[in-house]
């Protein structure tokens, strides 16, 4: 995945984000798991895009 499109979805998702806490009203409790939920997926996600994920893969649970 280009480099451009990472950057695109970051900045995407951080505008649909902010969208959210700016315009739709919430608690501030359920707004801060919002944020971290998105926040600790998106690490996730590039952690998993950049291959740091990719010895998990020899994990077998069970038999």
């Amino acid at each position: 995945m280009p480099l451009t499109t990472v950057i695109i979805t970051i900045v995407a998702v951080g505008v649909v984000l902010w969208l959210v806490n700016r315009f739709i009203p919430m608690q501030g409790t359920v707004k801060s798991i919002l944020n971290g939920l998105v926040v600790i997926l998106l690490v996730l996600w590039l952690g998993n895009l950049f291959g740091l994920f990719s010895h998990l893969s020899n994990i077998h649970v069970g038999r």
